[in-house]
């Protein structure tokens, strides 16, 4: 378990989907995702294994929740800046995101 100072620690952003292109790189099939978390934390890049559900057309202008302080990882060619969360379910890897409309980079607590 950890505890609440722990937990505060991690820093998750609502952000806006701006590109989805395959990462072709990659030892399983992903996509590099380009977000816009506004003007403080600025356009941001990530991989991530989204395939089974979402088609790169459908995720444009799609809001997420991300986690963005974290250490950048390289998967594949990609600097990956932030990590997409959503849940592992038996459907596929299922995106977090707002039920309504927030603004780009609004603070997830």
């Amino acid at each position: 378990m950890i505890n609440i100072e722990d937990f505060d620690k991690v820093e998750m952003r609502a952000g806006t989907v701006l590109d989805v292109k395959p990462n072709k790189k990659s030892r399983n099939p992903a996509y590099v995702v380009t977000i816009d978390f506004g003007n403080v934390i600025g356009i941001k890049k990530s991989s991530a294994q989204i395939t089974t559900l979402y088609q790169p057309e459908d995720l444009i202008g799609k809001q997420i929740i991300c986690c963005v302080n974290l250490t950048p990882i390289h998967i594949g060619s990609v600097k990956s800046e932030v990590r997409i969360l959503g849940t592992e379910s038996k459907q596929g890897v299922v995106l977090l995101q707002p039920s309504e409309a927030v603004q780009n980079g609004d603070k997830v607590f």
